[in-house]
């Protein structure tokens, strides 16, 4: 399974902010900053397995919104890809906020995005919000 969390960090933005928004997120095995030019930065983080996804799981938990989360998750779900859209700011409060489009997100959002089979889709959405 292939995880990737990222978040652009415009030029208004802390990259240490930016990074602990992405850290609330993923556990990761690696973490890289990529230039982009004009004070534009991307930070990207990786991990590949479920339990790398474990802070996100326990953002939805604390907030008990698992079954909002499930159809959300489910919704975005394309065969073997998942593709979860957080609010920045709510992220680097701790706060689970899923966004439908970038434009909800002011500063952009932390894209989670996900590659694996479809079964290991399929246990990564009941490991991240299982059913009642």
């Amino acid at each position: 399974m292939n995880i990737v969390v990222e978040a652009e960090v415009r030029p208004t933005e802390d990259l240490e902010k930016v990074k602990k928004a992405i850290l609330s997120v993923i556990k990761p095995e690696s973490v890289e900053v990529e230039e982009l030019g004009s004070g534009y930065r991307v930070i990207r983080a990786r991990g590949s397995s479920i339990e790398s996804l474990e802070p996100l799981r326990s953002m939805a938990r604390a907030q008990q919104v698992e079954p909002a989360f499930r159809s959300y998750l489910y919704k975005y779900k394309r065969g073997g890809a998942l593709t979860i859209l957080l609010h920045k700011q709510a992220a680097f409060v701790g706060k689970l906020s899923l966004v439908d489009s970038d434009k909800e997100s002011p500063l952009g959002p932390v894209r989670v995005e996900i590659e694996g089979t479809e079964e290991e889709i399929e246990k990564l959405i009941d490991y991240l919000a299982p059913e009642e």
